[in-house]
This record gives structure tokens, C-alpha cells and sequence, in this order.
């Protein structure tokens, strides 16, 4: 995984701001309706969770001391809002889906595997503590 090429790939789409959530759950909810009763019903708060989480989380994608407590609390936070493993393939695609959008030519299949690999990274440390707060609860 680059961590360069995702922090230069994400200063390209996060030029786009609040167009990159809204497509981002565009597209997941048409990956997968039941999906939409999770969320309030105005979207607007939880488009800028989104951005200043994944802001949060290339900026420290090299800093695993920062990174890893963060996407723990993250995915307890989740488990709190029913948010299940099975799930997690869904968000993949639709973050994978928006950023290529948003890459527009720019978008390589070198950046596709960095981006899924970080991806990867991001959902197995949430999945993990999540399970941890369901078996310790």
C-alpha cells in the first residue's frame, strides 16, 4: 500500500466536499436499501462525520499509534448504531465506487488496491472491537 498515493488520491476527492458523501450514500443505499434505517432521516450531519472520519483517517495512515484507538472507538461506536460485520463489503464498495468517481482519470488500478487494502485494514480493526464489545457486554 502507498500511503502517499492515498493521501495525494484523497486531497483530489476531498476537493469535491460534501459531493463526495452524498455520493457515497447515494450509492450505498442503492447497494443496499435496508441499509437507509440506520441513518437520521437529514443526512447533512452525518456527511460531515463521514468526510472528517476519512480526513482523519488518511491523515494518520501512517500512524498507527493515532490510527488504530481511533477506528476502535469508530467500531464500537458503530456496533452502537447496529452496524454488523456483514455490512462492511457494502461501505467497502460504495467508498471504492466514490472515489474512483471522483478520481476521474487519475483513478489506476494501482490506486484501486491501495485504497482496498486500506479499506481492508479500516474494517478489520472495526470489526474486531465491535465483536470484543458485543462478547464483553
Amino acid at each position: 500500500m502507498d500511503v502517499q498515493r492515498l493521501k495525494d488520491n484523497f486531497a483530489l476527492v476531498g476537493g469535491h466536499g460534501e459531493d463526495v458523501a452524498s455520493y457515497f450514500y447515494a450509492d450505498l443505499f442503492e447497494r443496499d436499501p435496508q441499509l437507509r434505517k440506520l441513518f437520521p432521516a437529514s443526512m447533512a450531519k452525518q456527511h460531515e462525520k463521514l468526510l472528517a472520519a476519512l480526513s482523519h483517517i488518511v491523515g494518520h495512515v501512517d500512524d498507527t499509534d493515532e490510527l488504530v484507538p481511533f477506528l476502535r472507538d469508530l467500531g464500537v461506536r458503530h456496533n452502537g448504531f447496529g452496524v454488523v460485520a456483514e455490512y462492511y463489503p457494502q461501505v467497502g464498495a460504495s467508498l471504492i465506487a466514490t472515489l474512483e468517481h471522483f478520481s476521474g482519470p487519475a483513478w489506476t488500478p494501482e490506486l484501486e488496491a491501495d485504497w482496498a487494502a486500506a479499506y481492508g485494514v479500516v474494517a478489520q480493526v472495526m470489526t474486531e472491537a465491535a465483536e470484543g464489545e458485543r462478547v464483553g457486554a
